[in-house]
Formats: structure tokens, sequence, C-alpha cells
């Protein structure tokens, strides 16, 4: 009998699950789309409805079954993915109390809080977990024991969504490092589990579960939840992990020192590496990798791809016709005329997202500057282009952060989701960065990831290097301009002046920040 692997991502937006086979090809796709809504009452909240959610979780795989035609004994192991930071709370008898989404801002008092009273506290702890403030659960932890004591005091557990979706497949719950260290509870050197940053926070500390490595076997379906989802009693069930580490995974990104830019409504940029390394001035993220021994650093850059939506819904509405006439999309329209305008769009600048800094972030009110009224040079497809340039040289900026603290830069930068299928933002990411770049084949580069594990721990491919052999295949190879590299080296070093007098404005109120992180 054939073999199949089955992952459930559990993203922000959705909830999906998707079938491979065992050369890495989908068989099937069944996704629901879901929200999280805020409660009235606690403005920036983001409540995570577990009953419904899982109800369309069910669905997904129901769905992926069913198109896929499969025995559900054919479905060799399933693995689970999701979003990061959300968490859920349980009871003694593992029964939801609590959840929240990853986008959950409702902790900001509390973040203030911490901050004033300890105020050296957040880096204390980012040394040892690789995590801020910004992200992570304490604060959340906090808003619950001051705004909701009853919940408080009934919690018994506390897990991450992926882990939630095991329990609910298991009745077990295990949580895994690479997405449980995003909860900054976790100890980077030993990946388990740490009381500390719960002490220190003045949090009881008896509510950290049982932990299991990536890649290792959790339980099996059991029957309540065979009868829910369709499959098979017994299935085996792989602890999966956080989506940009099996994103990583997903695009071939299995050995330290390799690394790969992600680029959607946020972009980040994960470099694997075989230390559990922290910046100095806690600058970067870092989170465990889902390959055990091994650690990702995490640089992101704040909504390139909300941006770019923005302007083409404010500027370039009268074009749609025009591309539809030519049998292209919008972005395609625009790609093929900002690749007329010249490398560094004559000296153009603009400032969206700044070069991560995690226990202080801040970003400047988006400007575009350097411009003149000359209608030939600086036009629609010229600030366009400006604002792929600005995206790519805050990745540059990253690369170069976290070689602050590894001493390391990849042979290679593999480069993947939405903003990979232009050729254009491809190019001027390879000749910013300066390094070959690869675009991969894969469209589901995170269920692809947690199926990996998946058939790993069940024997299918020996390690990881080997199921990436047999699955991810390169679709297109870039090399940089050498020549567009060294300009953009140069507007680098004005870009990164212009950001911090963009900055100054809006820190002496002249203009509003683009996005601040609480206590800030």
């Amino acid at each position: 009998m054939e073999r199949y692997l089955m992952a459930v991502d559990a993203g922000t937006g959705s909830v999906r699950a998707v079938i491979f086979d065992t050369q890495g090809q989908q068989i099937a796709l069944e996704q629901r789309e879901w929200t999280h809504k805020e409660d009235p009452r606690y403005p920036g909240s983001q409540d995570f409805d577990w009953v419904h959610n899982w109800d369309l979780s069910c669905a997904c795989m129901q769905g992926a079954l069913q198109k896929s035609g499969l025995d559900p004994r054919q479905i060799a192991a399933i693995s689970t993915t999701c979003m990061r930071e959300g968490i859920v709370l349980y009871d003694r008898q593992m029964q939801e109390l609590w959840a929240c989404a990853n986008v959950d801002a409702r902790a900001g008092d509390e973040v203030v809080q911490l901050m004033r009273d300890h105020p050296a506290l957040e880096l204390d702890l980012y040394r040892q977990s690789g995590q801020s403030f910004a992200l992570d659960a304490l604060p959340r932890l906090m808003w619950v024991k001051n705004k909701l004591p009853e919940i408080y005091e009934r919690t018994c557990y506390v897990g991450m969504f992926n882990d939630w979706l095991i329990c609910k497949l298991t009745g077990e719950l295990k949580v895994e490092p690479s997405n449980g260290s995003t909860s900054g509870l976790f100890d980077l050197a030993s990946r388990r589990f740490d009381t500390e940053p719960l002490r220190r926070c003045g949090l009881k500390e008896n509510i950290l579960p049982e932990s299991i490595e990536c890649g290792k076997v959790a339980g099996e379906v059991n029957a309540d939840a065979a009868a829910q989802t369709g499959l098979a009693v017994g299935t085996p069930v792989v602890a999966g992990g956080g989506d940009a580490q099996l994103g990583t995974i997903g695009v071939g990104a299995v050995l330290p020192g390799q690394a790969a830019t992600f680029g959607g409504s946020f972009w980040q940029y994960e470099f694997n590496t075989e230390k559990p390394l922290t910046d100095a001035q806690g600058r970067v993220r870092v989170n465990c990798h889902a390959i055990p021994g091994q650690w990702q650093f995490e640089a992101l850059i704040f909504q390139p791809g909300l941006v770019m939506r923005w302007f083409r819904d404010a500027f370039c509405a009268p074009l749609k016709e025009l591309a539809s006439e030519q049998g292209l999309n919008i972005y395609d329209y625009m790609n093929a005329e900002a690749a007329r305008v010249p490398p560094g769009c004559h000296g153009m600048l603009c400032a969206f997202s700044d070069v991560m800094n995690f226990t202080s972030w801040k970003h400047a009110a988006p400007t575009f500057g350097n411009f003149d009224l000359d209608a030939q040079k600086f036009n629609l497809y010229t600030f366009y282009r400006a604002i792929q340039e600005n995206t790519a040289l805050v990745n540059y900026g990253h690369m170069q952060l976290v070689k602050e603290t590894t001493g390391q830069l990849p042979e290679y930068l593999i480069f993947a989701g939405g903003a990979a299928k232009s050729p254009l933002w491809s190019q001027i990411l390879c000749d910013v960065m300066g390094l070959p770049l690869q675009v991969p084949v894969v469209k589901e580069a995170t269920a692809l990831g947690a199926a990996l594990l998946a058939g790993c721990a069940v024997g299918i491919w020996p390690d990881l290097s080997s199921a990436v052999a047999c699955t991810v295949k390169i679709e297109r190879e870039l090399s940089p301009d050498p020549q567009n590299h060294e300009l953009y080296l140069k507007l680098y070093e004005r870009w990164q002046d212009y950001y911090q007098a963009q900055l100054k404005l809006s820190d002496r109120g002249l203009t509003s920040y683009m996005w601040k992180a609480p206590g800030v």
C-alpha cells in the first residue's frame, strides 16, 4: 500500500490540511478561513475560538482525504504546524480555558508595567530565551492574571496551537521547542521549558506541560479524533513546529549556515546555526529550529506585502484594465515597467520597515524622499521599484546583523513566498544581497516541512537531508550583478542615515510611527 503524509497548518488567517506523496508532490489541499474576534472590552485583543476552529480543522482533514481518494490507512503519519506566539491555556483535564492568536495586542499595559518595574528584565530574559516582550507569552499571562483571575487560577497548562492540534488528535499535550521557544518560556540552550521567566515575572511556575523534540512521535490518532477527522485510528501524530521553521525545512534549508527569506505580508530572514547564540544588544530574534541541535536567527521586515498592496490599490487601479488587456495581472505589468527603471531609482530613497531592533522595536512614518519633479525619471514605476529596493536593503541589513553575532554569511539565499513570484523583486534581492539566489518550486513550504518531519519519524526517509533531496525542487537560480551590488551597497549606507533621520522625526512627535512595540 503506497504511503502518504498529511500536514495540518493552523495559520493566522486560515487552517489547511495538505496531503503529500513521498516525492513531495501535493496530492490534495483543503482550506478554511478563520477570523480572531476582538473582545470589545479589551482593545487589541484577538480571541481564538477553539470550538469553531477545531470544527474547521476537522473539515479540512476530511476534505483533503475526500479529494485525494485515499484510504485513510494510507496516511503514514500526520504532523502539525501553526502561526507562532499564539497560546492556549488549559485546566487540569486539558480542557481549553482561554486562547489568543499571535496578533493579539491586549497586553500593552503589562509590557509597560514589566519595563517600569524591571528595566533590565527584558534583555536578561532575551539572553536566555531569544525572545522579547513584543511577541512572547509573558505579558499575556500577566494580563490573564490581572484581568481574568478566575481563569488564571484554573490554569494548569500553557501550550501553542500546533500542540493544541496534537492534543485534539491524541489526547496528549506535548509542546515542541521550535514554536514553544517563541513563547519566551523555553531555555534556548537546553531546548526545554524553564520556570525562571515565570518566576521573575511573578507568575505561577507549575503550568509548563511535557515537552517533546520536533520530529518525534507524540501519540496516535484516537477514536474520537478519527470519527471527527476521517483519519484512521492509530495513525502516528508527529511533533511538528512553528511555521517559519518548518517553512525553512520545506525549501531545503536544513543545514547550519543555510538561510532563507520568506516574502509575504511580512518578510522573514531565517539563518540556521548550530549554536544557541543571542545578540549582545537584543536586536534580533533567536528561536529553536525544528531540527534538533539547530537554532535560527530570525529578523522580520514589517509589512512589505501590505505596502505593495496599498500602493497597488491607491495608485494603480487605472492600470488594471490595461494589464488585463495584455493578459497580465497588475503586478506582472508593474514589474515589467519597473524593470526599465535603473537600479537605485535615480537616487530615490524610501522608508517603511527598519532593520530589526527586537528589544526596542519601532518604525518611522512611511516616506519617499530625494526625488525631483521630473516625470520621466520619477513616475509610478520608480516609486514601485523603490519599495522593492527598500525591502531588499532591509533584508541585507538583517543578514549583516546576524553576521555580527555568528560571524557567518550564507553561501546562497533561498527566496520563497509570494514576493518570490516576481522575477524583478527576486533579481533586486539577489543584487542587493550579493549572493546567488534560489527560488524553489514548492508553494506550500510550511506544510511540506511538516510532512518531511512526519516522514522521517516513521522511516520513509532516514534523515531530513535525504528527505529534502527527494522532494525539494528549484524553479529558478539567479546570480548577482556585481555592478548593481556595489551600487546598492552605497545606497544602503545612505539609506541608513536617511532612515535614522526619519525615525528622529517620529521620536519628536512630528510624524507618527508606522509601528511601535508596547512600552518602547
